[in-house]
């Protein structure tokens, strides 16, 4: 177990992912400036009208965009391992709590389920033309890689971070990717049918 500093926020920070984050109110700046001058991690964990939730990430530092003579900070940070949340502690101007790291309880996923995605993910990446780097098939932890490079709902974030099975994990991110493909693909023929006749055939519900 360790005691940590805590940044409650409304987003979920996967392993391996790179958010920008902007610090202004005061106890988190206390917070970031400390973590910044002893080169250490916080914790991220998402805060919802259910409280703080039970799972976050620690987050590194690894660029200051601007620090301001104010105080404030324009930061990026990199999701590390991820803790459970044990307890609350007090002493401090910002949140602080004991954490202990939560790992995998299986293997990992198989490489029929890694190719699998891979190709679920170029083919998301054909129909947007978004140009992303493919992460490489020998990734741990591929379904975080492969999350963190798309615009994905705190709740369902929350979901992938707390479960401790890749395999489980890998088979719920190749979902959303056929699902997004799927979407792309029908706005795609929504789109060519407009153009065509002017009119828009909705798909029966």
């Amino acid at each position: 177990m360790e005691e940590i500093g805590l940044f409650p926020l409304g987003i979920v920070l996967l392993p391996s992912e790179l958010v920008p984050l902007h610090i202004f109110e005061p106890r988190y700046r206390e917070l970031i400036g400390e973590c910044i001058d002893g080169e250490r991690e916080f914790g991220l964990v998402l805060a919802d009208e259910d409280g703080l939730s039970e799972v976050g990430t620690r987050a590194a530092i690894v660029e200051v965009v601007d620090r301001f003579p104010d105080g404030r900070f324009n930061i990026v940070v990199e999701g590390r391992t991820r803790f459970r949340l044990l307890e609350l502690t007090d002493g401090r101007a910002f949140h602080t709590g004991t954490v202990e790291e939560l790992v995998d309880a299986d293997a990992p996923a198989a490489a029929d389920d890694v190719r699998r995605a891979l190709e679920l993910f170029e083919r998301l990446l054909a129909l947007t033309g978004a140009v992303v780097e493919p992460p490489a098939a020998a990734d741990p932890q591929l379904s975080f890689t492969l999350a963190g490079r798309f615009e994905l709902a705190a709740g369902l974030k929350q979901e992938l971070l707390a479960a401790t099975s890749e395999r489980a994990r890998l088979a719920r991110v190749r979902e959303i990717l056929e699902a997004a493909a799927a979407a792309v693909e029908r706005q795609r023929e929504i789109a060519a049918s407009a153009g065509r006749n002017g009119r828009v055939q909705q798909p029966p519900p």
